[in-house]
């Protein structure tokens, strides 16, 4: 009982100090006030720290184990793996290698999760010097040695040019993200992002002109809409790729990013399947919480994996996957997309959100780590910022200033094959999982094995 409290206070501080913008969030575009935003904020604390409360419980009893190295660390990636599945994920461990060269070489065989072990093992091994463990114990450590040996083009040094075979015209709007709309207010914005949207570049051969998720009442049903973004499409013969507010069946919002061929017409669109805690909908243990967006009801989830491909340019393999805001943070499903034949990835959000707070750096970490994991450039299209491009090995080559209406011509690639991560997916994390867990039961048997002969 004291390991799994001492772990829960643990994972408490964690979750407080990552997520600290979840407070800001709740507060300002919640309309919680203060004290409800931080009493909301601390019970979200208190439940994800139950995650590290349970592996701390069960890490106890690998500690004196000498294979507690491997087994820490398997533990470790494998619980953290289960955050998606049990309500909400952020950074993982591994994200804190995104700018470390021979960590990263994990990344496109085992995913973040790699890393992850990686930094898991490392920290056992401090915990065994300070217990003052037998030095042998330490031995497991030699299997860092293989890093430099992973292949990988991820090297030391800066980041190289962009030097992409297709021009795409990012547009990053900067809308405020609590802005009531008038039909006369709607018509300026939408005159100005048609503006933005002409571009100073020949895209008569069929470029792509991409628009984030906005905070704005743009709606795929609507015929006004659609005939907007078709003459955008059309005057420019390009393709168009944006984030809307679609319709399901039942009538219920859904959040859309559609593809508009050059021709105007509306070729196929994705619905957001990971929606964000709060912002798109309530968790039923937060009922009392007030939703962030002006959407009347909760979004519902998609439920398929959609890749657009670039007609004009088919016979060269070249397709669009294209994945909203939070959606980065789930490393499974952006795989689904390469998987499914995408050259380029495309991350569509609205950050406005999040203020000026750390979130949007580690919003665009986790981006970094997806495009490594796929070896895949990522477009990451935002209202007011993180506007970048990330190269196939995760460093950032382009970047536009914060909270500025604007738009850039960017030079992306479309990268073919399939890493060991895209192919196989999570094998890494579920199987460390097994692991991790039947080596803590064994541990656990053994120690009451022992108790009990005492």
């Amino acid at each position: 009982m004291r390991r799994f409290l001492q772990g829960w206070a643990a994972g408490f501080v964690f979750w407080f100090g990552v997520c600290s913008w979840i407070q800001f969030v709740l507060e300002v575009h919640g309309g919680m006030g203060r004290w409800g935003g931080w009493g909301t904020f601390v019970l979200f604390a208190v439940l994800k720290g139950l995650h590290m409360a349970v592996f701390a419980a069960l890490a106890g009893f690998l500690m004196p184990r000498p294979w507690a190295i491997p087994a820490v660390a398997a533990l470790w990636a494998g619980l953290e793996r289960t955050h998606g599945e049990l309500g909400f994920t952020w950074l993982q461990l591994g994200n804190a290698g995104v700018d470390m060269p021979w960590p990263m070489r994990l990344a496109p065989i085992t995913g973040v999760y790699g890393l992850s072990f990686l930094f898991a093992m490392l920290g056992c091994a401090v915990a065994l010097l300070i217990l003052r463990r037998p030095r042998v114990q330490l031995a497991w450590l030699a299997a860092v040695l293989v890093l430099p040996f992973l292949p990988g083009p991820f090297l030391p040094g800066p980041a190289p040019p962009a030097g992409g075979e297709e021009q795409v015209l990012v547009v990053q709007p900067n809308i405020d993200s609590e802005a009531q709309f008038t039909n006369e207010s709607l018509e300026a914005l939408e005159n100005n992002l048609a503006l933005l949207s002409r571009g100073t570049f020949s895209i008569e051969g069929g470029g792509l002109i991409v628009w984030p998720e906005a905070p704005a009442p743009f709606y795929l049903q609507s015929d006004v809409f659609r005939n907007y973004v078709a003459s955008i499409a059309r005057r420019s013969h390009a393709y168009f790729l944006l984030g809307a507010i679609g319709r399901a069946p039942d009538g219920g919002p859904l959040n859309s990013a559609a593809m508009v061929g050059p021709d105007g017409a509306i070729l196929d669109r994705y619905d957001k399947m990971y929606l964000v805690p709060f912002g798109e909908f309530v968790p039923p243990v937060f009922g009392w919480v007030n939703r962030i967006t002006h959407e009347a009801g909760d979004f519902e989830p998609g439920h398929r994996v959609v890749d657009f491909p670039l007609r004009e340019a088919g016979a060269d393999g070249r397709t669009v996957g294209a994945f909203i805001c939070y959606e980065s943070a789930f490393p499974d499903l952006v795989r689904q997309f390469t998987h499914g034949g995408a050259n380029l990835l495309v991350n569509l959000s609205n950050d406005g959100y999040f203020g000026t707070s750390a979130a949007r750096e580690q919003h665009l970490a986790l981006v970094r780590m997806r495009a490594a994991e796929n070896h895949r450039w990522i477009l990451r299209a935002t209202n007011d910022g993180i506007t970048a491009l990330v190269d196939p090995t995760g460093r950032v080559t382009e970047r536009l200033p914060l909270l500025r209406q604007m738009s850039a011509t960017m030079r992306v690639g479309f990268e073919s094959g399939l890493t060991p991560y895209v192919r196989f997916g999570d094998w890494f994390a579920w199987g460390c999982l097994a692991v991790g867990l039947a080596a803590a039961l064994l541990a656990a048997v053994r120690r009451a094995g022992m108790d009990s002969r005492s």
